[in-house]
């Protein structure tokens, strides 16, 4: 294992007293674990398997032939949004043999992310469904992998996409792009409480 130097690894504030679950969800390959690895300020914990010839006929590889890894339960990884309130990042497969294990992920989830690909629209419309089912609060981020452009009105007509819920390009290999989406999150989630005043008010994004 690769030893973790000062600058990988930031230690939690002792003032910490509020963590905020997220989860980053998507079909297979969107690049869930890339933006959960962008993003976090410790090193991503992350359940990674090489692919095998066994998963040939099982997983859909169409549009991600060169993908040689996958995850297998989580990846986990946390952002200080303040001294008091921790961001707990949760990405979850995308290998429809893993979505009955999405149900207890989204226990206790505040808000979610949900990563497309638009060149694999309906890769996401499962990811979608379970979090309406869950009545979970989510946002729609549009993962940059140099396809046909897509107007923002195409693709919310493609996923039925709500008025109220955000839709964002990305690249999840930016820090400073998957930064932009997590906020885009936050505030989504302060606009919901602001309707809905019962759950739990959500904190300030950090600048």
């Amino acid at each position: 294992m690769d030893s973790v130097t000062s600058e990988q690894r930031q230690t939690l504030h002792s003032t910490a007293d509020n963590g905020l679950k997220i989860v980053v969800v998507g079909g297979f390959g969107v690049g869930k674990t890339t933006l959960v690895r962008s993003v976090s300020e410790i090193r991503p914990l992350n359940t990674e398997e090489t692919m095998t010839q066994a998963g040939e006929g099982v997983d859909d590889t169409v549009g991600v032939a060169a993908k040689t890894a996958t995850t297998v339960a989580f990846d986990f990884g946390r952002i200080s949004l303040d001294a008091h309130n921790i961001l707990y990042l949760f990405g979850a497969p995308g290998q429809e043999r893993f979505w009955f294990f999405w149900d207890r992920l989204f226990s206790g989830t505040l808000g979610a992310v949900v990563l497309v690909d638009t060149r694999r629209l309906a890769d996401s419309w499962y990811a979608i469904d379970r979090l309406e089912h869950h009545g979970t609060p989510f946002v729609v981020a549009c993962n940059d992998f140099g396809g046909p452009a897509h107007t923002a009105g195409q693709i919310r007509e493609a996923l039925d996409l709500a008025d109220e819920v955000p839709l964002v390009f990305c690249d999840a290999r930016s820090r400073e792009s998957s930064k932009q989406v997590l906020i885009t999150l936050v505030e989504h989630l302060q606009s919901v409480v602001a309707q809905d005043p019962t759950p739990q008010p959500i904190p300030e994004p950090a600048p």
